[in-house]
């Protein structure tokens, strides 16, 4: 079933405020490191949802944010500088936020978002792709909605500047960071 249709048959379930389920997320990255490998880190501490008019998902709107105190990249040193002014600087910027200003339904199950990213003090516009995974109804009688985001930003447009090259000449970490979320929302009971 597309999304479309999910969202004609169950209207009424659609609609309303549905937040992000942390223990069935997860918030990554990838950004290259010294030409030929690629270094992986998660945050781990994040919320945000989204905001269902049940309409369409084209007058929904989304929002998220990650405390950068939370990234891990499984190896504290690396983690540290990340945190360090050289990158995101946590103590003086202690979370990195995204709201959509537009969603657009691409194909059956498809969306494409436009929003501002905010990183340090820099706010720049970045669209994600999205794949709907679909929703259910759980043993609990609540309701869940999956769907897998992906997009990347360029780190030293948000003011991430650390560098250094390589004895060959390249680059130690790449410019370009690739996301990708694997978000499971949950329906807000209005009591």
């Amino acid at each position: 079933m597309s999304v479309q249709e999910a969202i004609a048959k169950n209207a009424t379930t659609w609609e309303g405020q549905w937040n992000i389920d942390p223990i069935h997320s997860k918030i990554q990255f990838a950004v290259s490191h010294m030409v030929i490998s690629e270094v992986t880190g998660v945050f781990k501490d994040f919320e945000g949802g989204l905001t269902f008019t049940g309409e369409g998902f084209d007058l929904a709107s989304a929002a998220f944010s990650a405390k950068v105190d939370s990234i891990s990249t499984d190896n504290e040193q690396r983690d540290g500088h990340l945190k360090s002014d050289d990158f995101f600087n946590a103590e003086a910027y202690p979370a990195l936020t995204y709201k959509s200003t537009n969603i657009q339904v691409t194909g059956d199950n498809t969306f494409e978002v436009e929003g501002h990213m905010t990183i340090r003090d820099v706010t720049k516009p970045v669209t994600l792709q999205v794949k709907f995974g679909g929703m259910v109804k759980d043993a609990y009688g609540q309701y869940k909605a999956g769907f897998a985001i992906s997009g990347a930003i360029n780190r030293k447009e948000f003011g991430l500047k650390w560098s250094a090259l390589t004895e060959a000449g390249g680059m130690v970490v790449g410019n370009e960071v690739r996301l990708h979320l694997n978000v499971q929302l949950a329906k807000v009971v209005e009591d």
